[in-house]
This record gives structure tokens, C-alpha cells and sequence, in this order.
């Protein structure tokens, strides 16, 4: 009988929203809508009575389409567009984000609401709808506009953030507090798994991709990635990590394989099949009556989030240096939430921190703010010109002249290049300090009690700890040796920038002399301190730490060459997996 009963579950869900979809897409509404209508007319809440018989299993096959649409996502994320876009996404995305937090935090404690709710809230409010703003950009005929590739590179790095406010939001939901040292450790975690597993797996996936795309078999490609994309995920969730991060990071390092066109492809029926179940997952949830009940509190959050989000976007895009039209038409563009916002609810519900009315007020926000998006977008240009008309000529001229100002700067031919050099460098040490710490916090969980991996073959706790720290020592040692000489590269840059190749002379010499030696040696010396914080757990006592230090001294002196030549090895192999393809995204 529960074979049946899902069968018919099934056929319920997909016949009332294949009706419901194909009404909406004749009245020219987003998809979307049409699912979550769908999901509220067969659901528990709508008379004369619910037309699914086990919403625990319907719940559990969302669980995938989040999984798919979280993966697709990633699929379509673009390293270079967002470098195309890169300081306005990252100044737009981080003025609204932090703004709507702050705003749907205090609305939601001015209705009374307990803090993890309005935590909540805000978290919902800040990420706009990547699948929203796209479709209707597309049916607008305005998805080549420059407006709508600035907005496309904002929906990336807000993907991005998005994921670390669900990885936070896990946290602190687990520890009930907003406590600033477990946010601190959270996001720090966060960064370093996100750089290895970046790291890693562009070295790695493309060219497994690559060796079974060989076969020419649609099959064996498209098990492939779902192995590795179910599997990637266990493994993150196994860390106390999300799903989504995990969907959403395989599908990041998947789309540098040659093999992309083809995985989207063959990922798509599945895509569109599960995230429509997620959909209409999130229209069961729905209970009119509570949004009728807090009809208030619906209005205000609405207009909030229209109002909030033009501001907060055109103002970031401005200050980014673009003229008043295109920042009102990227501010009007993301004025609504979506997918991730449900996501976010719906991970309250399942961790069982949220109130229950929560949920469908955000659910009826969204497909509000969903139906006027693409009104908004048609009024941005009479938004702009009567904005334009009320502003005073003394305000008017001081933003043309920051805005010519700053893409001056842009422009600049010398700066840019330096700036240039120093954004690749710090990425370089970036990545190199991530690998060095997740290799001491690797060795920290292997050596400590909890494990019991070495337990049988060193019992001794401290003989242990100087096993374990001095054979991290000496596997972080390339990647140590790499970041010491690429602050020795960035601190000759800055030298040059500051003093000027013309500064001459003795005094300018041992300047030069003294700078390029103290800033690599500092920045290191900073680097191992931190590492030494983060594997506080794996430190020996005193004797046996200074016999390995000794012992790592003399092998990096021995062994300096080779350590070099190895890493060089490994970026340049990372550089090829990394490397532009032959195929664009097309978000």
C-alpha cells in the first residue's frame, strides 16, 4: 500500500501543478508561482481536505530537488563573469546583505518575535530570487542589457554568501546564541573548507570528468556526477555542513569541466523534475489562515523588501561607481526573494527554531515581491528620471563627480595592473594558508581522543601529538615556503608602488632592503601563529615541540628547492584544470 500511496502522490502533485504551470505561463507569471499554487491547493490547509497521504515522504524528495537546484546553480556559476563584475557584485551583494539582515532583524523584533525569528527574517530578506530575476530579465528581452550581467554577477556572490548564512545559521541555531567567537570560528571553518574543497576538487573532478566523457556514454557520465555530487555531499554533511553548501560547491568545481554543456544537459530533467517537488513542498506549507492572521506583518515585510532592496542595491552599484539609471535598474531587478529564502525557512522548520507562522509569511512575501518584479523592472527608467527631478542639482553633481572619479581610477593603466598583481598574490596565499590549516586541523581531530585512529599504535597521548603536528609540519611546508615567497613578490610591489622605481640612493636601497625582508617574514610569521590557534588541541609538550621544530628547520633547508619545485608543479596543474574552457555560462 505505501508503494501505491506514492504513486499516487506523485501523479497528484505533478497533474495539479502540469495544470496550474501552464495557466501561469499563459498569463505570462513565473513558473515558480505556479508551483507553490499548486502545492497549496493539494495541501492540508486547502478544503475540503489534503489530497497527499504522506507529506513526510513529498518532504524528503524536496530534500532532493534542493540538492538539484542547489547543483545547477553551481553548474552555472562563472569565475570569470563574476570577475567582469567582480568589485560592484561584491560591494552591492555585501551593502544590501548586511542592510536587509539588520532591517528584517528589527522588524522582526518589533512584532515581538524571539531573536532566532527575526534572525531568520533578516537572513530571508537579504538573498534575492536568482531563478526569478533571470526569467524575467529573459521575457523582458533585457538578459544582454549591462544592467542584467551586473545583476547576474550579484546573484553569484550572493549564491555564495547565501551558503555561508545557512552554514551560520546551522551554528548558531545548534548553540541557540549569536555568540561572536562561535560566528568568528564558523566563518573561519567555513573559508578554509570552501578553499580546499575548491582547490581539490578543480585538480581533481574535471579530469575524472574528462576520462569518462571518453566512453561517449550519456549513462556512465551522468552516474558519475551524481555520485559525485550525492557523495560530495554526505561528506559535507558528515562535517556538520549543510547539503546545499555541498550541491552547491560540487556544482561550482564541475563547471570548470570541459563536459559542462553535456552535465547541464543531463542534469536538467532531473532538475526541473525535483525542484518543482520542492516547490510544491513549500506551497503544502502553506496555511492561509496564519498569513490572514498576520497580515500586518506580511505588508510590512513586503514593502520592506521592495523599498529596502532598491535602496540598498542602487546605492552599493552607485558606490560602486555606475551612473544613477544603471544602479536604480539593478536596485529594481533584485527586489524580491526566492528559492534560497525558502530554503532558509525551511531549514528553521527542520532544525525546529522557528515559529510556525514564520514559514508561510515568508512563502506569502515572496510570491508578492515574485509578481512585481517584472513591473518594477519596466518603471526603473521613470523611477530614475523622477528621482532625478527631486533630487537637488548640488547632490546631482557631487554623484557625477564621484562616479567620474571613480571609474577613473578603474581606468587607470598603471594602478590597475599593480592592483592586479595584489589581488593574485593575496588569492595565492589565500589558498596556500587554507590548505595549511585544514592540514593541522585534519591532524588535530586524527590525534585527539575522540578519534581513536592512533590509539592502538601510539598510546601515549604526548608522543602522539608530536607525531601527528611534526608530520603536519612538514606536509605544510610547500605551501608555507610558497606564501613566504609569494609576501616576498607582493612586498617588492609595494615597495616599488610607495617609494617609485625614480627613489634612488643608499638610504632608498636599505629602505627597499629592510621592507622586502620584515613584510614576508611578519606575514608568515602572523600565518603560523594562527595555524598554532587552530591546532592549540595538537600541540606537544614543551621538549618534544622544540625537536620538531628542529627537525622541520633542517628539512626545509635541505629540501627547499624541491618543496618549491613540487608546489609550482601542483599550481600549474591546478591552473590547467581551472583554465577558460571552450563554453560561456548562460545564466
Amino acid at each position: 500500500m505505501h508503494t501505491t500511496d506514492f504513486i499516487q502522490d506523485l501523479a497528484v502533485i505533478m497533474l495539479v501543478a502540469g495544470v496550474v504551470t501552464v495557466l501561469f505561463h499563459r498569463f505570462k507569471q513565473p513558473v515558480v508561482l505556479g508551483y507553490i499554487v499548486a502545492g497549496l491547493i493539494i495541501g492540508p490547509h486547502t478544503p475540503p481536505a489534503g489530497l497527499i497521504s504522506s507529506e513526510d515522504t513529498i518532504r524528503t524528495l524536496a530534500e532532493l530537488g534542493v540538492v538539484f537546484l542547489l547543483l545547477s546553480l553551481g553548474l552555472e556559476f562563472s569565475w570569470r563573469k563574476l570577475t567582469r563584475v567582480g568589485a560592484t557584485a561584491i560591494i552591492a551583494a555585501l551593502t544590501e546583505i548586511i542592510l536587509m539582515t539588520w532591517l528584517g532583524y528589527e522588524i522582526g523584533r518589533h512584532f515581538g518575535w524571539s531573536n532566532i525569528d527575526a534572525l531568520f527574517l533578516g537572513a530571508m530578506l537579504s538573498i534575492s530570487s536568482t531563478t526569478i530575476t533571470v526569467k524575467a530579465l529573459e521575457e523582458l528581452g533585457l538578459k544582454r542589457e549591462r544592467f542584467a550581467q551586473l545583476c547576474f554577477g550579484i546573484l553569484i556572490v550572493e549564491d555564495i554568501l547565501a551558503i555561508a548564512i545557512i552554514a551560520l545559521l546551522s551554528s548558531v541555531a545548534g548553540h541557540g546564541t549569536l555568540d561572536a567567537a562561535v560566528v568568528a570560528a564558523t566563518l573561519l571553518r567555513l573559508a578554509i573548507f570552501l578553499v580546499v574543497a575548491l582547490g581539490l576538487g578543480i585538480l581533481i573532478v574535471p579530469r575524472l570528468l574528462t576520462f569518462v566523457a571518453r566512453f561517449r556514454s550519456d549513462e556512465m557520465l551522468l552516474i558519475t556526477v551524481l555520485g559525485l555530487a550525492f557523495g560530495f555531499c554526505l561528506l559535507v554533511v558528515k562535517l556538520d555542513y549543510s547539503v546545499a553548501l555541498g550541491a552547491f560547491v560540487i556544482g561550482a568545481v564541475m563547471a570548470e569541466s570541459r563536459e559542462l554543456k553535456q552535465i547541464e544537459r543531463l542534469i536538467a530533467p532531473l532538475r526541473d523534475t525535483f525542484s518543482a517537488i520542492f516547490f510544491v513542498a513549500v506551497g503544502l506549507l502553506i496555511d492561509p489562515r496564519v498569513i490572514f492572521e498576520h497580515a500586518m506583518p506580511v505588508a510590512v515585510i513586503t514593502l520592506a523588501v521592495v523599498l529596502g532592496k532598491v535602496v540598498t542595491r542602487a546605492l552599493g552599484t552607485h558606490l560602486a561607481g555606475h551612473d544613477g539609471r544603471t544602479s536604480m535598474q539593478v536596485g529594481v531587478a533584485l527586489a524580491q526573494i526566492g528559492e534560497f529564502s525558502f530554503i532558509i525557512a525551511a531549514l528553521g522548520v527542520t532544525l525546529k527554531v522557528t515559529s510556525d507562522f514564520l514559514f508561510p509569511i515568508a512563502v506569502a512575501v515572496a510570491v508578492i515581491t515574485t509578481f512585481l518584479t517584472p513591473y518594477l523592472i519596466r518603471a526603473a527608467d521613470p523611477m530614475t528620471r523622477a528621482l532625478d527631478a527631486i533630487t537637488p542639482q548640488p547632490v546631482t553633481r557631487f554623484f557625477n563627480l564621484y562616479t567620474m572619479w571613480l571609474q577613473g581610477i578603474q581606468h587607470g593603466h598603471d594602478r590597475s595592473q599593480v592592483a592586479s598583481w595584489v589581488r593574485r598574490i593575496l588569492v595565492h596565499v589565500l589558498v596556500n594558508f587554507s590548505i595549511v590549516a585544514a592540514i593541522f586541523l585534519s591532524g588535530a581531530y586524527v590525534a585527539g581522543p575522540e578519534s581513536g585512529l592512533l590509539d592502538r599504535w601510539l598510546p601515549v597521548l604526548e608522543t602522539r601529538k608530536a607525531l601527528v603536528w611534526g608530520s603536519a609540519c612538514l606536509l605544510s611546508l610547500p605551501f608555507l615556503i610558497a606564501a613566504y615567497r609569494k609576501f616576498k613578490a607582493l612586498s617588492m610591489i609595494l615597495v616599488e608602488a610607495s617609494l617609485g622605481l625614480a627613489a634612488s640612493g643608499s638610504a632608498a636601497f636599505g629602505v627597499r632592503r629592510i621592507l622586502a625582508e620584515i613584510i614576508p617574514v611578519a606575514a608568515v610569521g602572523l600565518m603560523m601563529l594562527l595555524v598554532a590557534a587552530l591546532s592549540a588541541s595538537l600541540l606537544p609538550p614543551t621538549e618534544l615541540l622544540l625537536l620538531v621544530l628542529a627537525v622541520v628547520a633542517v628539512c626545509s633547508v635541505l629540501l627547499w628547492r624541491r618543496f618549491v619545485r613540487w608546489h609550482s608543479r601542483l599550481q600549474i596543474a591546478l591552473r590547467e584544470s581551472s583554465a577558460p574552457q571552450e563554453h560561456d555560462h548562460s545564466t
